[in-house]
């Protein structure tokens, strides 16, 4: 066994590991901690690769490996932090209408098609170099800042805890992780500004955003990153 090739699948394990430390805190009513466990689990999600590349210690297992952790961080366990919010926000009308169907449920599709996306993934040739539908990572984004805002920016908690608006986003967020809209990869082959000149703009107007903003700034970035990739699309199509 190859200990330089083991290296970043340690941190795709360290990935895993932090999702279900963060589905113990959601049961625990820890929802806040749960959001550290996704942050952390992006942070080893994006040095596993970024390692995997400058060690160029690619295999089949690491990247097997890295969609089974990524279902768990960014696949359940933020499905179990929206059906907390959904609960804590619908009070008795969880269960009011579609026959008595218990709202909260819908948002467990989070976890459906995000198993999906990354099977899918796994499989897909075109996604070497751009993203196949929304990956796993920038749903997990949006669902750890909802709970940093409560607690850091109470200002917004009318926004965040607004049961329908977090049940609309389930779905549409579901359809986004597996439909055909081809989004940019932040994967730097070079370091030119030419070539990635869009990406550069882009990771700087994040920067700005957390800012001004702090965290609700997470939300509206994966949105614009959604955006800025549909509209970079459109045109690349016209020019063909």
């Amino acid at each position: 066994m190859s200990i330089k090739k083991e290296i970043p699948n340690t941190l795709t394990l360290g990935n895993l590991l932090s999702g279900c430390f963060g589905i113990y805190f959601v049961m625990q009513g820890h929802i806040l901690w749960a959001s550290y466990c996704i942050l952390i689990s992006l942070v080893c999600d994006f040095l596993d690769g970024f390692l995997a590349r400058l060690l160029h210690a690619y295999s089949e297992l690491g990247k097997e490996l890295d969609s089974l952790a990524d279902m768990v961080s960014f696949g359940v366990l933020p499905a179990f932090m929206l059906f907390h919010l959904v609960e804590a926000s619908c009070g008795t009308q969880c269960s009011v209408g579609l026959l008595g169907f218990y709202k909260p449920f819908i948002v467990f599709s989070l976890a459906i098609f995000s198993a999906y996306r990354l099977a899918k993934f796994n499989v897909d040739t075109r996604q070497s170099d751009q993203f196949i539908g929304v990956p796993t990572p920038a749903n997990g984004i949006v669902i750890a800042a909802l709970p940093l805002i409560l607690e850091f920016q109470p200002e917004f908690s009318a926004y965040v805890l607004n049961f329908k608006g977090l049940l609309i986003y389930s779905v549409i967020m579901s359809y986004l992780l597996v439909c055909e809209l081809p989004l940019m990869a932040f994967k730097f082959k070079t370091w030119d500004w030419k070539s990635n000149q869009i990406k550069f703009i882009f990771l700087v107007f994040c920067v700005a955003g957390l800012i001004f903003l702090k965290f609700v700034a997470l939300p509206l970035l994966v949105a614009s990153y959604i955006l800025l990739s549909g509209v970079l699309y459109i045109l690349n199509t016209q020019k063909k």
